[in-house]
């Protein structure tokens, strides 16, 4: 069983020293892992914020959480990966995803192709990024990516590369994880609508069930190697969860206040329920890293004290 560990989901700030302050303090607070999203919307890039944030830490490990694989060529991809971990003293977690938001798509002059489609392509890219960042000499000719005789300089500090995560909730995104990734995420929502529509009807115990089963039978023998990841979406710290639980059912007409309390992606009650559910969520699908937004930071900072690196 895996010891826990966190990590925050930053977005921007307004000036290199607020950033920076923003990265300490996360640090200070015990997080493991700072992320930075990839769309274009009001947020940093992430390389650049990522760079940024390490050079103001000294342990605080960096991540993209996670990159839109369509935004970038594979082999660009991780020549940007591959110098980050230099900089950062091999403090890098690649995150890499399929992209969801239509629009961001269309801003980009950019076909949105089905989700299918876009998984397809994800999956061919995650292995041409692996085997760069392993320093192989890479040629591949495939069905949407090609490559000729590319050797990736520099090569990453971390052997023999930097962790690989993939996140996301549909089955077919899952099996990519399982079989390429070395850290599975879980989020729990679907985007309908092209990116428009945040379906969280997912959250529930059951479910998780069944997606944790299809990444272990994907896995198979890679199981023992995968970290598994959950991506909390709200936190809420009160004497009164059961109070807390139905008004945010109130504004997730899917779910019930029980869903919710039953859900590796709420967190709500005292610090103490809190440190207990994480125990029982890792007990019963093996969830050890736990990812949340910026506005929660302070409202985990308890529970990551008690519980990180147990």
């Amino acid at each position: 069983m895996r010891p826990f560990r966190f990590g925050v989901n930053l977005r921007t700030a307004g000036s290199a020293g607020e950033w920076a302050d923003k990265a300490r303090k996360a640090e200070r607070l015990g997080y493991s892992v700072l992320l930075v999203p990839d769309h274009l919307a009001e947020l940093l890039a992430p390389f650049p914020a990522l760079a940024a944030a390490a050079a103001a830490t000294t342990r605080l490990r960096v991540g993209t959480g996670v990159l839109n694989n369509d935004f970038r060529h594979p082999v660009l991809t991780a020549r940007e990966a591959a110098t980050l971990d230099v900089l950062s003293d091999g403090r890098l977690e690649v995150g890499l995803g399929a992209g969801h938001m239509r629009s961001e798509y269309e801003q980009a002059g950019l076909g949105f192709d089905p989700g299918a489609m876009r998984v397809e392509r994800l999956a061919e890219a995650v292995v041409i990024v692996k085997r760069l960042l392993e320093g192989e000499p890479v040629t591949h000719v495939g069905r949407h990516y090609r490559v000729s005789g590319h050797l990736l300089h520099p090569r990453p500090v971390q052997r023999p590369r930097p962790p690989v995560f993939i996140g996301g909730n549909a089955p077919r995104l899952l099996r990519v994880a399982a079989k390429e990734a070395d850290i599975v995420g879980l989020t729990g929502i679907a985007f309908r609508g092209g990116g428009t529509e945040p379906d969280v009807s997912d959250f529930r115990a059951a479910v998780v069930d069944e997606r944790v089963r299809l990444v272990r039978e994907t896995a198979g023998a890679r199981l023992a190697q995968l970290e598994l990841n959950a991506l909390v979406q709200r936190v809420i710290v009160t004497d009164d969860r059961r109070k807390a639980a139905h008004e945010l059912a109130a504004r997730w007409p899917s779910l019930t206040a029980d869903d919710l309390l039953a859900s590796p992606y709420v967190l709500v009650g005292t610090v103490d329920q809190m440190l207990d559910d994480l125990r029982a969520r890792r007990d019963r699908w093996g969830i050890s890293y736990v990812m949340t937004h910026e506005p929660f930071m302070d409202a985990l900072a308890p529970v990551v004290a008690r519980l990180a690196g147990r």
